[in-house]
């Protein structure tokens, strides 16, 4: 089930319908989720018929001809559009995913979308994501070291280097934290899969000299211990990489030091 922060005693309601352009003989319909806070206005469902012979294949490919074409009005982001920078990420047709990346003959029937759940909304499909951001720079995702830094670079061997394989790949999009139920019901206190998987890149590198301080900061009932494995993380994450895999090198790390 998506849920999303709406105003009190609101439901999401029919809104308005676009019909396809005249000729069109291949078509889309699409199903968007409509608010702007600032109006009053309650949440809405919008429908737009989208000419397939004149739109590239990707969910992203359609948002930008609406927004370009037929309803200026419609609110996303987007930036690279090759599934690197991870800011379309959205809820399309039940799964979070990036819309650059969706193909949309991957969705039977109708396409609709959301944005990231159980999160505040902005507009539309744009979430606000400052918690996730602040929790990022927490667990201070970056290098850490007391020995003078060397004339060129810190060394690792190639088996060293492969450790952080399936980590460094984490493009931030929040898929995996924004469908993990934990993170639903403690977003305040559990950091969530994607900021834990960073926090384990940073463990798992033989370069970083603070691996004792990071475990400490991550030993709480909370930050750490609200993951139950219930691998929704790793089943929606766009770039195939597995959050619940790093959680558990953590949790495993943890019980490693105090035997």
């Amino acid at each position: 089930m998506v849920a999303f922060t709406l105003p009190a005693n609101s439901k999401i309601t029919d809104g308005k319908s676009w019909p396809a352009p005249s000729g069109a003989k291949r078509t889309k319909t699409y199903k968007i989720y409509r608010w702007d806070p600032d109006s009053g206005a309650t949440p809405r469902v919008d429908t737009y018929q989208i000419d397939l012979d004149d739109c590239g294949p990707m969910v992203l490919d359609a948002l930008i001809k609406i927004k370009n074409e037929i309803d200026p009005t419609l609110t996303f982001r987007r930036s690279c559009r090759e599934g690197v920078c991870g800011s379309c990420a959205m809820n399309i047709d039940g799964t979070n995913t990036l819309a650059c990346t969706k193909n949309m003959d991957d969705v039977e029937g109708e396409v609709k979308v959301y944005p990231l759940p159980h999160q505040p909304v902005v507009k539309d499909l744009v979430p606000d994501l400052n918690q996730a951001y602040a929790q990022l720079a927490s667990i201070e995702p970056w290098l850490k070291t007391t020995t003078p830094a060397p004339e060129r670079e810190r060394l690792q061997s190639p088996e060293e280097r492969a450790q952080l394989d399936g980590l460094w790949e984490c493009i931030l999009c929040f898929c995996c934290t924004t469908a993990c139920p934990s993170y639903w019901w403690n977003g305040d206190r559990y950091l969530g899969p994607a900021v834990l998987l960073q926090a384990y890149r940073w463990i798992a590198d033989t370069r970083d000299e603070f691996t004792g301080e990071r475990l400490d900061q991550l030993e709480d009932p909370f930050r750490l211990y609200r993951c139950h494995t219930i691998m929704n993380c790793t089943k929606t994450c766009p770039k195939g990489l597995n959050p619940a895999k790093a959680i558990a090198e953590i949790k495993k790390l943890m019980v490693e030091r105090k035997t």
